[in-house]
């Protein structure tokens, strides 16, 4: 890890901790399914978007057995706990290991299924994994956080057997371009008031920040995207019409995106 990206992590933790994330016990057991709290709002999209992909990837593809499935860019390890759950072997990967939501706060889950679900602290653009050993490799809310899509997403594929799913949860998709630009321009402006003295760390580490249509098929030409839409809260789904009114730009959505290994 270099020098900047361990200082982010620091910080991005720090962070993190100040907006109350550091769920323990029975709060991160919940997860996606957390009812209470100043983020519960939050969770009640991503859990309309892992019950999508429970229904539409996960149940249909252990239906012939155990399958092998890869977290990249896990958090706290919530989703393989999940998978893990139904009997999957799950491997949680991301480059943050703190006890905040990092792979650090997920050794309450490790205790719970020592056999199904292990823990790799690792870049998603450098995976230390041999080629075809996962059938299923989820971005679970973290795509945006590539600073190189077309390699993050190459490396997905080598890793992924032939015939199995890449699937993009909880990742910003704009219909437009523009509208994405003028979200980042947004989180730019407002850095200071959003991340004070740590803005400089925290808006400076080239993500790629959000997607389209467009930018996922560049960047992986070898692959054929399905979006799934996701029925999400009425809050959620009524936002483009009060962005609309209030003369403002389109949001972005979620939903569910997957495609099949070459």
């Amino acid at each position: 890890m270099s020098v900047m990206s361990a200082q982010f992590c620091r910080e991005y933790a720090r962070h993190r901790a100040g907006e109350g994330r550091a769920l323990r016990g029975a709060e991160l057991k919940a997860l996606p399914y957390l009812r209470s709290g100043p983020h519960a709002r939050q969770w009640a999209v991503r859990a309309a978007s892992f019950d999508a992909f429970v229904a539409h990837m996960a149940k249909p593809m252990a239906a012939a057995g155990p399958m092998d499935v890869l977290d990249a860019g896990a958090g706290s390890g919530w989703l393989c706990n999940r998978m893990a759950q139904m009997g999957n072997r799950a491997v949680a990967l991301d480059i943050r290991d703190d006890d905040v939501d990092g792979l650090g706060a997920a050794k309450d889950f490790l205790i719970d299924a020592p056999d199904l679900l292990q823990c790799a602290c690792a870049s998603f653009d450098d995976l230390p994994f041999d080629d075809h050993c996962f059938d299923v490799t989820v971005f679970n809310a973290s795509l945006h956080y590539a600073t190189d899509l077309r390699r993050v997403l190459a490396e997905a594929v080598r890793v992924t057997r032939r015939g199995g799913v890449l699937a993009i949860l909880d990742s910003p998709f704009y219909a437009c371009e523009e509208d994405g630009r003028l979200m980042v321009a947004e989180k730019i402006q407002s850095g200071a008031a959003r991340f004070g003295e740590r803005a400089d760390v925290l808006l400076t580490q080239n993500f790629i920040e959000y997607l389209t249509p467009e930018k996922l098929a560049t960047a992986s030409h070898t692959l054929s995207w399905l979006r799934r839409r996701v029925r999400y809260p009425m809050w959620y789904e009524t936002r483009p019409l009060v962005a609309r009114l209030r003369g403002r730009r389109k949001p972005s959505r979620f939903d569910l995106w997957t495609a099949r290994a070459p």
